[in-house]
């Protein structure tokens, strides 16, 4: 996964690749990368909103 990869776009892509999990338009042979994509896409989020949580609580504690 590319580093400069934002929120919204990890997002969208995860969003797009639920829809056609979903639906029945993907073949046997794409749908182990799509969710092992789907996967990597998850991880990045978490980590992402994990990272800015605790950068939030340290800037409130610091002004408390």
């Amino acid at each position: 996964m590319p580093d400069k990869i934002s929120y919204e776009s990890a997002l969208s892509e995860l969003q797009e690749l639920v829809t056609d999990l979903q639906g029945e338009a993907v073949s046997i042979d794409d749908l182990s990368a799509k969710a092992k994509r789907a996967a990597e896409l998850i991880k990045f989020c978490r980590e992402k909103l994990r990272h800015t949580d605790q950068e939030l609580k340290g800037l409130f504690d610091q002004h408390l």
